[in-house]
């Protein structure tokens, strides 16, 4: 879910919450009027008073973390890569069609993804993707960086 979408949610929760307790108050209100024969010195009042102001403030500490969520927290978003299509283009017609069908996955993937993903995403055997990326990567296409017991492949 995207920061913004979290944002208004917490302010539409905050707005479901402000009518709630609205409604609470008043019924509260009610029966303290009804029920205390003190009159304003019931000590029920300054109780309602006490509750009030303390709902309110969490409402608005919901609404303030809601304008933040829009605000201020940026997305984190897969950046992908922009590809120069001629340069393609030229890679393309010197791949054989498994190192095509390699490449075209790293791509449809932002131009990263694990190595592991990538036997998974082609259904060639592990050994096969690993010759595949020793080839495309002594062709400078791509990289391999070690991420605990696998790699990540990165389009150069």
């Amino acid at each position: 879910m995207h920061n913004k979408h979290v944002g208004i949610l917490f302010i539409v929760v905050a707005g479901i919450l402000g009518l709630i307790i609205f409604l609470f108050n008043n019924a509260l209100n009610k029966i303290v009027t009804d029920t205390c024969t003190e009159g304003p010195t019931c000590p029920m009042y300054s109780t309602i008073a006490f509750s009030t102001y303390l709902s309110i403030g969490m409402i608005i500490i919901v609404i303030l973390a809601g304008f933040a969520f829009i605000f201020f927290f940026k997305d984190n978003q897969k950046q992908t890569k922009k590809i120069d299509e001629s340069a393609y283009q030229t890679i393309m017609k010197t791949l054989k069609e498994d190192e095509k069908l390699t490449l075209k996955t790293i791509i449809a993937n932002g131009g990263t993804i694990f190595q592991s993903d990538l036997v998974e995403k082609t259904n060639y055997p592990k050994v096969k993707i690993t010759r595949i990326l020793d080839h495309l990567e002594s062709k400078d296409i791509i990289e391999r960086k070690r991420r605990g017991m696998t790699n990540v492949v990165i389009l150069k």
